[in-house]
């Protein structure tokens, strides 16, 4: 596995990190035990860059992530977010950016983890009530106290990246970035690459639905969160039904699948772009590793722009009352 630097700071992660998140939540089923095998797995195909956060769970995967790192910590980059809060019971609770509560997320998750240091720590939404020079000063203290090496934002609007920059360097920015999700290509990836800023794509695969392993809404089950997106709900679906056949007929003439495809075209996109596919599966996380052995020619590259251009997915990437809380 291959090494990419994410900003200026220092940090060195795998090329292909893991999403950790549905191990514990959103997606339907979960297994302990696969779980922590594929964290072992990926950790023996070179997958060292962990991505989790404190409101997945809640709480509970970065305990389980504390569990299978405990004896071998050091082969690890970890990043986890605070910023969404949520009770124990599970109920969301808004977003926080003050400095009190920063602190006191910042020494939860290290407890959880059951580590002396996180090495990436994103604010996960940013709080509109909060200017944030003072969340990201919060963010600052926790660097020169030791206990986080590095920073990051996920979801920040261009001018709210600056003025983050201003305060402390960011080394990540966390967005949605896909063959489905193809904003941050108008103003956040330019604005990065001038500040020096790395880029780490969540949801690479479309939430799954890249992959073509779903033919019609009903494939999700009941209590997967995916049910409630507009991306897979009625006339959207089958629409970007019609996106996935067509990058799934290239990944076959590629001798791909349409998920190694769509990271193989994403790890194209960009020496300081690492993509963290999530999933809690091993045969998946090796189908998605094998994606970095792909090379795509410049007619490939054409044929993907061609099947899947900018603004050819139906509906938004969340529901109305969660898109106010991206970009921002």
């Amino acid at each position: 596995m291959k090494t990419k630097k994410l900003g200026n700071q220092g940090l060195i992660v795998s090329e292909l990190g893991l999403g950790c998140m549905g191990m514990s939540e959103f997606y339907a089923g979960r297994d302990e035990e696969e779980s922590i095998a594929t964290l072992y797995r990926a950790l023996e195909l070179g997958v060292t860059f962990l991505d989790t956060a404190d409101m997945y769970g809640p709480f509970t995967n970065e305990k389980l992530i504390g569990q299978a790192i405990n004896d071998r910590r050091d082969q690890v980059i970890l990043a986890t977010k605070f910023g969404n809060v949520r009770s124990e019971d599970g109920g969301f609770l808004g977003v926080s950016g003050t400095p009190e509560y920063v602190r006191q997320a910042c020494d939860a998750s290290l407890k959880r983890l059951g580590v002396d240091v996180i090495d990436l720590y994103y604010q996960h939404r940013v709080d509109p009530n909060v200017p944030i020079e003072d969340t990201v000063g919060a963010m600052a203290e926790l660097v020169q106290q030791g206990k986080v090496r590095y920073l990051g934002l996920s979801e920040a609007a261009p001018a709210t990246i600056r003025r983050a920059q201003a305060v402390h360097p960011i080394s990540a920015l966390q967005t949605e970035y896909s063959l489905w999700s193809r904003d941050p290509e108008d103003e956040i990836l330019p604005t990065l690459r001038e500040l020096g800023i790395g880029f780490v794509p969540y949801s690479p695969l479309g939430r799954g639905f890249l992959s073509g392993q779903f033919t019609k809404p009903e494939d999700l089950p009941t209590d997967d969160y995916r049910r409630h997106s507009p991306r897979f709900q009625g006339n959207n679906f089958y629409k970007n039904l019609e996106l996935v056949d067509k990058v799934t007929t290239i990944a076959t003439q590629k001798g791909a699948t349409p998920s190694q495809l769509a990271l193989a075209w994403l790890l194209a996109q960009g020496d300081d772009i690492v993509p963290i596919p999530g999933t809690k599966r091993r045969k998946y996380l090796e189908e998605n590793v094998a994606a970095t052995e792909i090379t795509l020619t410049p007619d490939e590259l054409s044929q993907i722009e061609a099947a899947a251009p900018k603004g050819s997915a139906a509906g938004d990437r969340y529901p109305a009352q969660h898109m106010s809380a991206v970009n921002r």
